[in-house]
């Protein structure tokens, strides 16, 4: 309480002209505390939101598309170790001699020499869509000529 009494006859003994100037000092430094705590914020995320909602738009366009191809993907019926091994050799046709397949049981292992990536990532995702499969391991190399060698080990008992 002494120290406020003690501003209040500090204030009342400065002349009104530097009062005023006091005055406005300190309604100068208010308006920048609010522009720069409040207002700023406010208005740098109402700028920002266009843009991440047009974001948030095309991510959730991305993942209804990846929802309805799981759920085509379900939709589909379930294949035979059989039937999986026929559709697995139709699609090591386009790739002709840069690959050949040996099965042991339910595990497949297709060995490939020289395939182009483009070839290969078509190849796979042809085998997943015809045979319902998905590599359990892969084991592939660059080789000088920017193609691929290695070897893609298929399970067609555990259907992915």
């Amino acid at each position: 309480m002494k120290l406020w009494m003690q501003l209040q006859t500090r204030w009342r003994s400065v002349a009104p002209r530097e009062q005023r100037w006091a005055l406005l000092a300190g309604a100068l430094t208010g308006l920048a505390l609010l522009w720069g705590l409040a207002l700023a914020p406010a208005l740098a995320v109402l700028k920002a939101a266009p843009a991440q909602h047009q974001a948030l738009d095309t991510q959730l366009q991305h993942m209804q598309r990846l929802q309805a191809q799981a759920k085509a993907l379900q939709a589909q019926p379930v294949l035979s170790a059989e039937q999986a091994r026929q559709a697995l050799d139709a699609a090591l046709v386009p790739l002709g001699a840069g690959a050949q397949m040996t099965a042991q049981g339910d595990r497949v292992t297709v060995t490939l020499k020289a395939v182009s990536a483009a070839v290969l990532a078509q190849w796979l995702a042809t085998v997943r869509q015809n045979a319902h499969l998905a590599p359990t391991e892969a084991r592939l190399v660059r080789n000088p000529a920017g193609s691929w060698d290695g070897t893609l080990v298929l399970n067609l008992g555990a259907r992915s």
